[in-house]
C-alpha cells in the first residue's frame, strides 16, 4: 500500500474510532446516567449537576462544551500545543451528542434498560460504556478534555500527581451535588435522602469508569515480540519497515539441528498489528518459522515513553547513594 494511501487510511481509521468512542460515551450518559439523575466526575459530572439544577434548561452538552473550550484555550497558552485537533474534534462531537441524543432515544428503551433496572445496574452499565468510549478515544490519540487539563496545569507549577489531582476533583464534584438542588426529568425536586445515594452511586461510577478505562488501554497498548526465521529475511524485513513502519533487528543465529547459519528477525509491535504482520510474512514466505510472545512493556519511539519523573527519581537515588 503506498504511503499516501496508508496515511489516509490511518487518518480515517483514527477519527472513525474516536467518533465511535464518543458515541459510546454519550450513549452511556444519555441512556443510563441522566435518566436516573446520576452524577460522575469530571466536566461531564459538573454539566450533569447543572442540567439537573436547571430542570434541563441548560443541557449537559452546552456546559460540557463551554467549560472544555475555556480549558483548552488556557491549556494552549500554559501547556502549549499538547492538545491537538483530535481533542477539539472529540469535545465538539461529545458536546453535540450529549445534547442531541437526549431527544433521540425512545422513552420505551430508556424505561426498559435504565429505569426498570435500577440505579445500581445503570451506574455499572453506564460506567462501562463511558469507560470504553474514553479508552477508545484515548487509544487513538484523542482526549475528552476535562479535569485532566486542570491536573496538568497544576502539575506544571506544583509537585502534585495528576492522577491524584483528578481523583480529588472527582470527589469534590460528586460531593458538590449535595449542595445543589436537583430535579428529575418530570420536574420533581429530589429529596436529600435520594441525593445521598446519588453520591454513593457517583463514587461507584468513578471506580467502574476508571477500571474499564485502564483495562481497555492496557489491552490496546499491549505489545508482542516476534522472532522470524526465513531464508527470505531481507524481503520480509523491507516489507515490515516499509508497510508496517516498525523497526526490525537482524540477529545472527545457528540452527543446531541443521548446523546451518541463519538470520533471525526480531520485531516489536502492537498486538493489534500482529495479524497484519503475520499476513506480510506469509505473503513472502509461507514456510517461515515464527515465534510470538507477549511483553509487559516496551519503551521508546513508537511505543510508551519513560516518564521524566522516573528519571528524576533515579538521579535522586544515585545522588543519595
Amino acid at each position: 500500500m503506498p504511503l499516501s494511501k496508508k496515511s489516509a487510511f490511518v487518518f480515517v481509521k483514527e477519527y472513525a474510532l474516536i467518533t465511535l468512542g464518543i458515541l459510546l460515551y454519550v450513549t452511556g450518559w444519555n441512556l443510563f446516567l441522566i435518566p436516573n439523575n446520576l452524577v460522575g466526575g469530571g466536566v461531564s459530572g459538573v454539566a450533569a449537576i447543572i442540567q439537573y439544577a436547571t430542570k434541563g434548561f441548560i443541557k449537559i452538552g452546552t456546559t460540557y462544551f463551554v467549560v472544555n473550550a475555556v480549558l483548552l484555550v488556557i491549556a494552549l497558552f500554559i501547556l502549549g500545543k499538547g492538545f491537538g485537533g483530535k481533542t477539539v474534534f472529540a469535545v465538539i462531537i461529545a458536546s453535540v451528542g450529549l445534547n442531541a441524543m437526549q431527544g433521540l432515544i425512545p422513552a420505551e428503551i430508556t424505561q426498559a434498560l435504565a429505569i426498570d433496572n435500577g440505579k445500581l445496574m445503570s451506574t455499572i452499565m453506564g460506567g462501562i460504556l463511558v469507560g470504553v468510549g474514553i479508552g477508545m478515544t484515548m487509544s487513538q490519540g484523542g482526549s475528552t478534555g476535562g479535569t485532566d487539563i486542570i491536573a496538568l496545569i497544576v502539575n506544571k507549577y506544583r509537585n502534585v500527581s495528576p492522577g491524584r489531582m483528578i481523583l480529588w476533583m472527582d470527589v469534590v464534584i460528586i460531593l458538590s451535588s449535595m449542595l445543589v438542588p436537583s430535579y428529575s426529568s418530570e420536574g420533581d425536586l429530589l429529596p436529600w435522602t435520594e441525593k445521598v445515594t446519588t453520591v454513593v452511586y457517583g463514587f461507584i461510577l468513578v471506580v467502574v469508569n476508571s477500571t474499564v478505562l485502564d483495562l481497555y488501554l492496557s489491552g490496546s497498548r499491549q505489545s508482542v515480540q516476534v522472532f522470524i526465521l526465513s531464508q527470505k529475511y531481507p524481503e520480509i524485513a523491507d516489507m515490515i519497515t516499509r508497510d508496517l513502519h516498525r523497526g526490525v533487528t537482524v540477529l545472527d543465529g545457528k540452527g543446531w539441528y541443521t548446523k546451518h547459519d541463519t538470520e533471525v528477525l526480531m520485531v516489536l509491535t502492537r498486538k493489534s498489528d500482529l495479524s497484519m504482520l503475520l499476513r506480510m510474512v506469509k505473503s513472502v514466505d509461507s514456510n517461515a518459522f515464527l515465534s510470538v510472545s507477549s511483553v509487559t512493556g516496551v519503551y521508546g519511539k513508537g511505543f510508551d515513553q519513560i516518564k521524566e519523573k522516573v528519571k528524576g527519581a533515579k538521579e535522586k537515588v544515585s545522588k543519595e547513594s
